[in-house]
């Protein structure tokens, strides 16, 4: 990459199986991606600028671009700007977060000539979630998804990636996304109790491969948890998605169909208040990017 800059991104990823009432999770990669370019400097100040969205903290990004050069030594060497532009929705359930970590961890390394393992960019960008405060479990599922772009089942809490799916690219992928934002951080743990044991079996349910009936029941069992409308969802179904429920913590809720019956589905959403995405499930997903990119 050369001159000290670097340009990474890293897609958004939806929930199967959100980990937060148990701490093992399933997410997969979707085609939406965040942007992150980092300039570093000599006065050893790091800032960071979130761009096209008022008001959001780059505390996160911040953090992510301080964890690499502690990591390499070189935290007295040099500062750094970064600048954060993406097409992800904030806080409605698609990962923003993650994403912005990995994308702004790998600009960081490409800026300093360096190939990181992929281990090393997830653990750092988890890492900086934890000291950002916005996850609660480290959102491996959410951070592996975005960087690998295929989908993952994860345990959290012990931090290891169990199984690795593909979803048919053929797929579209749905996204109806209220005018509302919900941060992860927020979430009560209290409120998810009463479901923790059915979403034990909805996670082995999606490490035996059953995706679309896990992402099904889960956003359903997360919908009723915390008071959103299950009714997008089960709308969608009604129109011949093969899975559809809440992303994340919410409030977007995603389907997944085929591209005939996305239209009725997308059609169908409009009723609703807030915004439809379409795109597909992601083929590709953190990687160094020219610094034309940026």
């Amino acid at each position: 990459m050369g001159q000290g800059v670097g340009v990474a991104s890293a897609c958004a990823s939806a929930t199967v199986v959100n980990a937060i009432a148990t701490g093992k999770g399933a997410s997969f990669g979707i085609d939406l991606r965040v942007m992150s370019k980092v300039k570093l400097t000599s006065d050893k100040k790091i800032s960071g600028r979130v761009l096209g969205v008022k008001g959001e903290s780059p505390k996160l990004i911040e953090i992510c671009v301080k964890k690499v050069l502690n990591h390499l030594g070189l935290i007295k060497s040099y500062g750094a700007l970064i600048e954060t532009g993406s097409d992800i929705p904030i806080a409605v359930g698609l990962s923003s977060s993650s994403a912005a970590a990995n994308a702004a961890v790998m600009a960081t390394f490409a800026a300093l000539d360096k190939k990181p393992k992929p281990k090393l960019v997830l653990d750092l960008a988890i890492d900086a979630a934890f000291e950002a405060k916005v996850t609660i479990t480290g959102a491996l599922d959410d951070a592996a998804a975005s960087f690998y772009g295929h989908g993952v089942v994860t345990d959290n809490l012990k931090q290891k990636i169990l199984n690795h799916f593909e979803l048919d690219p053929k797929l579209m992928v749905l996204i109806h996304v209220p005018p509302s934002k919900f941060y992860t951080s927020k979430t009560s743990s209290i409120a998810l109790k009463p479901i923790k044991e059915v979403i034990e079996m909805v996670h082995n349910m999606a490490r035996r491969g059953e995706v679309m009936k896990a992402l099904t029941i889960n956003g359903l069992l997360y919908a009723s948890s915390l008071g959103y409308d299950p009714m997008v969802a089960i709308e969608a179904i009604s129109k011949g998605a093969l899975a559809a429920g809440l992303s994340g913590t919410g409030p977007a809720t995603i389907a997944l169909a085929k591209p005939r019956d996305a239209i009725i589905i997308a059609r169908e959403w409009q009723a609703w208040n807030g915004r439809i995405i379409i795109t597909r499930p992601a083929m590709k997903g953190a990687r160094v990017e020219g610094l034309d990119a940026g």
